[in-house]
């Protein structure tokens, strides 16, 4: 694995996690992995080394704010992450990709694939890409209160390794290294999360502005919905179902292949999303 900074607009870099394929892969494809909101490129370790195990290529990143890259003042609203992601794909010379988005990356990969047709050959929607608060809260006030983060920085490292390993005991541990890759740590054994509180926030209201419903119809590649199911039905498991069964009518070309599981399936079951998107590969979906 290559780690690099890559320049995508001015002052910003993103750091990237290059994932070659084997020398032996004859016909390698490439997967662009991208996180969700205040995550890192660290929790898709465990998929790209699965799909680095099958004969393919990854490239992981960190999206401005997060990780290792660049956190500019802004903006952060989902057309210029997405267009971030766009000049990653050209400035790596990567030939059309499978670009894959967990959550918030979901939305943004819609975004991506709405506004640069053809840069990819496929599309992969983790658990995202269906995501309109404007339409779950009446105001962007009441989403800001439901939805903003619990304050993390100043917690002891100890303490929240704890609470991530008791939140999922049966995670691999790629999963948790990752999670713990959220944070920058500090001398005194303190954390803080790479994406700080205030910007949180700012990314967050740009999820409040972007309205992926209005894109569907715009996306001529191939997408791959993975909604995830959680094991026991709550009382927003319907509304979910809906919003997902909603994304396939609209896309002109679209499969749904559900999990049950968390939202992080990506770290839960790494190698169960790997295979799931290489399949798409193997049947000609993405072609």
């Amino acid at each position: 694995m290559d780690t690099r900074r890559v320049p995508v607009a001015a002052g910003v870099e993103l750091a990237v996690d290059l994932w070659p394929a084997p020398a032996s892969s004859t016909t390698p494809v490439t997967f662009v992995l991208v996180h969700g909101l205040a995550s890192n490129a660290r929790l898709w370790d465990g998929v790209a080394a699965r799909l680095n195990a099958r004969g393919q290529a990854a490239v992981t990143v960190d999206l401005r704010g997060h990780g290792r890259s660049s956190k500019p003042e802004g903006p952060y609203d989902v057309p210029t992450v997405a267009d971030d992601l766009a000049s990653l794909t050209r400035e790596l010379g990567l030939r059309r990709p499978v670009i894959a988005g967990q959550s918030w990356g979901g939305n943004v990969v819609i975004e991506l694939a709405a506004r640069h047709p053809g840069l990819a050959r496929g599309i992969v929607c983790v658990d995202g890409g269906w995501f309109e608060p404007s339409a779950a809260f009446p105001s962007w006030e009441a989403c800001r209160e439901a939805l903003a983060p619990p304050r993390l920085a100043g917690r002891r490292l100890a303490e929240v390794e704890g609470y991530i390993r008791g939140a999922h005991p049966d995670w691999p541990e790629a999963g948790i290294a990752g999670t713990l890759a959220n944070f920058e740590r500090f001398p005194d054994g303190t954390i803080a999360p790479w994406l700080t509180f205030d910007r949180h926030l700012v990314v967050l209201r740009g999820m409040w502005d972007h309205r992926p419903s209005e894109r569907y119809a715009e996306v001529r590649d191939p997408v791959l919905l993975l909604p995830v199911r959680p094991a026991a039905p709550d009382e927003r498991s319907a509304d979910r179902e809906a919003a997902v069964e909603r994304a396939r009518a609209a896309l002109p070309r679209a499969r749904v292949r559900p999990f049950v599981g968390d939202h992080d399936i990506h770290a839960q079951r790494p190698d169960e999303v790997a295979d799931v998107m290489i399949d798409a590969i193997d049947d000609g979906f993405f072609a």
